[in-house]
């Protein structure tokens, strides 16, 4: 019986043991716990950090999407039709508007122009053919080839006190509804007729001053070279046509001769540039520049031109390439190297 007896005692003990330790680990577990539920409590009601809401309206959607994203702000995007094909891809609305203080993580309300709705004819006099032909583009673009709004060609031109390109009248009228494909009928001002101008003084002048001063009056010029002679300083307007100060109708043909040095430095080339483009009912914004071997951009001479042979003397280096531009469109490259043989081109202009 003892022996029975001692068996019990020991099993109890143990039982009791290890009891006592399951009891103790359940009870460090849930202190663990509730630990990490309090942290967690206490960090989310902290919550993030404040920041103040940026105006992004009017703003192309990249742009606005960089602004939020340096605010630590997120968009919710919708998109609606607006009143003007210009719209298209600008913020239209926000919701929290500028200046609201949210915290970090907000998300914002985006409304977003998807262009216009074509339903009736825009009001598009007053406005320059070229930004009116550009937004009828992108309606064209908008709706996926459907050309309900085109331009007929030809234009109409008439003298008006309008800037040229502008225009006067329009067929449909503004606000007349589109139910199918319209062709929109334009009549363009040229400018005022018979203006007159006082030609500036070019004789006397290096060729850079001579195309700062075109670029600054606008006026109507063509260049022809011919050789130095006796001694002449090259490279300068020796002749104009119609002479200094004098009274003659806008679009005169100014005639400007440069005398060509006897020689180029080395790794220097002189010479003529010249492009024939047709003829437009105005003059539009023509641009030529120069793209150096070295990489660096120059503008040589940005004036309105008419068309027809558009000329410009230049001393440049070799490799040097030309480029022209009209309404920010490059209508020709060329790169300029050193001659083989002298270049005879004003040698018949003697």
């Amino acid at each position: 019986m003892g022996f029975i007896n001692l068996d019990v005692d020991a099993i109890e003990g143990y039982v009791a043991n290890h009891l006592k330790l399951f009891i103790s680990m359940a009870l460090g577990l849930l202190v663990f716990v509730g630990l990490i539920a309090v942290s967690i409590f206490f960090i989310a009601v902290r919550g993030a950090e404040q920041t103040m809401v940026p105006d992004v309206r009017g703003k192309e959607l990249t742009e606005a999407l960089l602004e939020l994203q340096v605010k630590e702000l997120y968009p919710r995007i919708s998109l609606r039709y607006s009143q003007s094909s210009r719209d298209k891809g600008q913020i239209l609305e926000q919701e929290p508007q500028a200046g609201a203080i949210v915290k970090a993580g907000r998300r914002i309300r985006l409304v977003v122009s998807r262009g216009v709705l074509i339903n009736t004819v825009e009001d598009y006099r007053g406005r320059d053919i070229n930004e009116v032909r550009m937004d009828i583009q992108a309606i064209f673009a908008e709706t996926q080839g459907q050309a309900l709004l085109s331009l007929k060609e030809p234009l109409m031109y008439e003298y008006s006190d309008e800037e040229p390109g502008i225009i006067l009248q329009q067929k449909p009228e503004p606000g007349s509804g589109i139910s199918g494909p319209v062709a929109l009928e334009l009549v363009v001002s040229r400018g005022p007729e018979n203006t007159v101008i006082t030609v500036p003084r070019f004789t006397g002048l290096s060729i850079p001053a001579a195309l700062a001063e075109i670029s600054r009056t606008g006026v109507n010029f063509v260049f022809s070279l011919r050789p130095s002679r006796g001694g002449e300083q090259g490279e300068l307007v020796v002749y104009q046509n119609p002479e200094a100060e004098t009274q003659v109708p806008a679009n005169t043909l100014i005639e400007l001769l440069v005398n060509a040095p006897p020689s180029a430095p080395e790794g220097q080339v002189f010479g003529l540039f010249s492009y024939s483009m047709p003829k437009n009912p105005y003059p539009l914004g023509l641009r030529l520049e120069a793209l150096l071997p070295n990489g660096e951009r120059v503008e040589l001479i940005s004036v309105p031109y008419g068309g027809g042979d558009f000329t410009v003397p230049y001393r440049l280096p070799a490799g040097t390439e030309l480029i022209l531009s009209m309404l920010n469109r490059e209508l020709h490259r060329e790169i300029i190297s050193v001659p083989e043989t002298p270049d005879p081109l004003w040698l018949d202009q003697l």
